[in-house]
């Protein structure tokens, strides 16, 4: 995969920017797949679980690039990396569409909810939605905390204030914080200014311990947060390493890898279901 944008180990690991993992593991041959994987999905743990699983079947190295899908996004149209992870479906599609990437699939999903603080200042919780509930933020002044990096997050949040009948760039004032970070650091920053933010449920599920915020607001059904891979297409970028990109692609849509998926747990609860078609 890629070099990694976020520090992996310990508290600096999960929060810092502009860090690089690469597995440990020795390349027997096919050399390194440059992997560019959203934030939430190493937040949570999920990479580190599964990658070594790979890294042992095809004798080879993942190099992450951990950032927003924006980022990744951005990667992928220079080939920069091989492979993308990310979860901004409509962004995606025009990937795709543009002729930057091929082979988009949908790999697994977990769900949107809007944490904050207990005491819940702006009823946030008897709203019927997510949506609902931020704009409820809004109106009573309490503080929003907004990735503001061009994650999947934050293109879901800027729909959802849409959705509202608001426009989050036309946001001002001290109630609107945008952290330009990722999901683990929108958190603590919204834990510190007893704020809201929008959060997928895996990171938060991870991240629990580690603040007073709580689930205030979520939809029924879920508000679906669905992850895919995009191959980056080699026809514009022939230096790519496609064969491997695509073994890894073959390799995460199997049964055995998405069992790993739907049986990665963090305090006894699954984090992502997996989705690949049967």
């Amino acid at each position: 995969m890629f070099a990694p944008l976020v520090f992996r180990g310990g508290a600096v690991g999960l929060f810092a920017v502009a860090a690089v993992f690469v597995s440990a593991f020795a390349a027997a041959g096919g050399g390194d797949l440059r992997l560019a994987a959203t934030t939430s999905a190493d937040n949570s743990g999920l990479l580190a679980h599964i990658l070594p699983e790979f890294e042992k079947e095809c004798g080879c190295r993942v190099r992450v690039v951990v950032g927003g899908s924006g980022k990744a996004l951005k990667l992928g149209e220079s080939g920069d990396v091989d492979l993308l992870f990310v979860h901004a479906p409509e962004e995606e599609k025009k990937f795709v569409r543009e002729g930057y990437g091929v082979g988009r699939k949908p790999v697994m999903h977990n769900a949107f909810v809007l944490v904050g603080p207990p005491e819940d200042p702006a009823a946030a919780a008897q709203a019927e939605s997510v949506a609902g509930a931020m704009l409820r933020v809004k109106e009573s002044g309490a503080v929003f905390v907004s990735r503001g990096d061009d994650s999947g997050t934050h293109k879901k949040e800027a729909e959802l204030w849409q959705s509202a009948g608001e426009n989050a760039g036309e946001f001002s004032g001290e109630w609107y914080v945008s952290a330009g970070a990722g999901m683990a650091r929108a958190l603590l920053m919204a834990d510190q200014l007893r704020g809201y933010a929008l959060a997928d449920d895996s990171t938060f599920a991870v991240m629990r311990d580690k603040t007073a915020l709580r689930v205030l607001a979520k939809n029924s059904p879920p508000l679906k947060n669905q992850y895919s891979i995009i191959l980056i297409n080699p026809a514009r970028h022939p230096q790519t390493r496609a064969e491997l990109a695509r073994r890894f692609a073959r390799w995460i849509l199997s049964p055995p890898a998405q069992e790993l998926i739907g049986g990665y747990r963090f305090s006894g609860a699954r984090l992502f279901a997996p989705s690949a078609a049967r």
